[in-house]
Parts: structure tokens; sequence; C-alpha cells
């Protein structure tokens, strides 16, 4: 069973083809991200126009490098939710249009629950794609972490899951962004701050950890506490317009507060999935979203538990059509409801 996967939800235009939920055919990824690193954040109509422009040409060459032609291919899966819903729609109204066409079952996929199952990728015709070993096993433990989503999410088999926690203010990688900004590093902030703080010392600064009930997070308090601190750092009050602080701030501060946030916002996280495992006792745990490619995330999970860990490739941490198409193996296999192609419509604000 061949199934395509697009995605379409931010600044991602991606097709790929999976097959049997676990063979990677082909993985295609346009992004637009050059165009909103000058505005340090997605710009939704230009992120949506660009989708526009490459849709096409990407599931094309999803096609082609998969070696497939449309009686290939058993159904289409897309993102209909969360994300921009100018970006969603570029996606849901491309693969519906698809769906009617060649006569294929349509599945409506939920963006932050696809992140999971890039960890169902085993096997690759991709020379280039470093993929996991094994499965997950249930009762599988999932960490999703990106610039939208922070959250913990419990699987007892496909489709049956219960959300333990998640962010109350800011995801972990809306933190990044901030502090990188405060830092005067480049968008995203994720990789921007993680690659200065190996330069630097992660115990220089004591940075607060929110100390959320449950297994809730919480980075409101860790991204305001580096905006006083660097503040502080250059002897201004909190007054002093944020915008500013880069240039006053040495480049051995910088270095010293990106280490010191990168650690503790990962900590935040790696706190809380030991806490959920030590309950919970799951078979696996994994991670994903786009957080999920950072190193010091993976080190400190590593140290944190006592099991055996396998991660996806970073490429596919990112949105990707991969796990869109994964996902919809599953659904097809496992026989989920199909969308109707003539009235599916974009969930902007869906969530798990």
């Amino acid at each position: 069973m061949k199934i395509m996967g697009i995605e379409t939800s931010c600044d991602e235009t991606a097709a790929s083809i999976v097959e049997n939920g676990d063979l990677l055919l082909s993985n295609v990824v346009a992004s637009s991200m050059d165009l909103h690193v000058k505005y340090g954040g997605v710009v939704p109509e230009v992120a949506a126009r660009s989708h526009i422009e490459v849709i096409i040409p990407v599931i094309r060459q999803s096609l082609a490098d998969a070696n497939c032609i449309w009686d290939d291919i058993d159904g289409i899966a897309v993102t209909y939710g969360a994300g921009l819903s100018g970006s969603l729609l570029v996606g849901v109204l491309s693969a519906r249009t698809l769906a009617i066409i060649f006569n294929k079952p349509l599945y409506a996929i939920n963006h932050v629950e696809a992140h999971i199952y890039s960890n169902f990728i085993t096997h690759s015709s991709l020379s280039s794609k470093k993929i996991r070993n094994s499965k997950p096993e249930f009762p599988m433990l999932a960490v999703i972490v990106s610039g939208g989503h922070s959250q913990l999410v419990l699987f007892k088999d496909h489709f049956n899951y219960t959300l333990l926690g998640q962010t109350q203010d800011d995801a972990i990688g809306e933190a990044f962004d901030k502090v990188a900004k405060i830092l005067g590093l480049p968008y995203p902030g994720g990789p921007s701050v993680e690659k200065v703080a190996k330069l630097g010392d992660p115990k220089t600064f004591d940075l607060p950890k929110a100390k959320m009930s449950g297994y809730d997070f919480s980075f409101s308090g860790p991204k305001t506490a580096v905006l006083r601190l660097a503040q502080a750092q250059i002897g201004e009050t909190y007054d002093f317009p944020s915008y500013k602080l880069a240039e006053r701030l040495s480049e051995a501060q910088k270095v010293n507060i990106a280490a010191s946030f990168n650690h503790v916002a990962i900590e935040t996280i790696v706190d809380k999935v030991k806490l959920a495992y030590e309950e919970f006792s799951p078979r696996s745990v994994v991670i994903a979203g786009g957080v999920a490619s950072s190193n010091e995330l993976r080190k400190q999970l590593t140290e944190a538990l006592p099991l055996p860990l396998e991660f996806p490739e970073p490429k596919l941490c990112t949105d990707n059509g991969a796990m869109v198409a994964t996902l919809g193996c599953y659904k097809a296999a496992l026989g989920q409801e199909v969308a109707d192609p003539y009235a599916l419509d974009v969930e902007p604000n869906l969530s798990m």
C-alpha cells in the first residue's frame, strides 16, 4: 500500500510517498524559510503564496522520486490542521482535487499527531536518509516539541491516546525564537540558540524553571527571565527596549545566556518526561517536532531514561510529507474514517 502525504501547515510545502507505513519512497520539501528570516518569523500571506507557487512541482517530484505514477498510489493523506489557515487551504484543496480526479481515498491528518509517526519509518529507498532501526512499541510516551506545540501524550495503541500535559503559554520553539531575538540571533531561534550555546557555559546563569502541576509546561517565565537578565547585564532597567539589547551585550554574555536558557528549557521538558516514564512505564519513548532535532534534548533524554532511545533523522523532525503519509498508511490499514473530498475543510486550531 502506497500513500501520498501532503503537508502545508506553515512554511514548508512537502509531499512524500510511504509504503506500508514504514518504507520511505520519496520526501520532497520546498521551504519558504528564507523569505521569512528578515521578518523574524513566518508571515502567513507570504507562506500561502509560496505554497501556491510550488505545490504542484513538489507533488510531481515526489512521484518521480518514488518512481510512481498515480495508478500506483492507494490513497492521499493531507494535513488539515493545526496550522496557518491560508497555508492549510493550499494543501487541502490540492489534495481534494487530486482525490477527485484520480479517484483516491482521502485521509484528513492532524499535524501534531503526524509528527509522532516519523518514528514509525524504519526503511528508505533514499540512500541519504538515516532511519530508525525499529518501530516504537506500545504503550508509547510521545514528546511533541516544536514552534507551536509542547505536549506529552501517552499512546496505548494507534489512535488510542491520552494527552497528559501541554504548554500553558509559549511553546518551547516559540520561546527559543523570542530568546534568539533578544540575543540578536537569526530566525529560527532553536538552531541559532543551540549553535551559540555550544560556546557558552550553561551554569553561568541560574534561570528559573516553571513549577507547573502534573505534566503541563510553561516557558513564559524562563523567556522573561532571559529578558530581565540581559537588561541587568548591561546595567539597564526593565523598561529598556528588548530590540536594543543585542547591540549592547558582549559575545561572552550572549553565548552564556544562550547556553543557560538552552539547558533549562530542555531540562523543563525532560523533567516531565522522566516523571511520566516513572508513572506509566511505557515500552518506548519517542520525540517529535522541530525541536526534536535538538542535540541537547537528545542528550538529556538519553541520560535521564533507562531504556534505549532511537531518534528520527533530523529532516524528519521538521515539517514534512513523510510523517503525513505514514499516519495515512495506518489510517488506511486500520479502517479509519475516510474524508469527503468535496467537503473537507481546514481546522487551524485543531488539537489532539
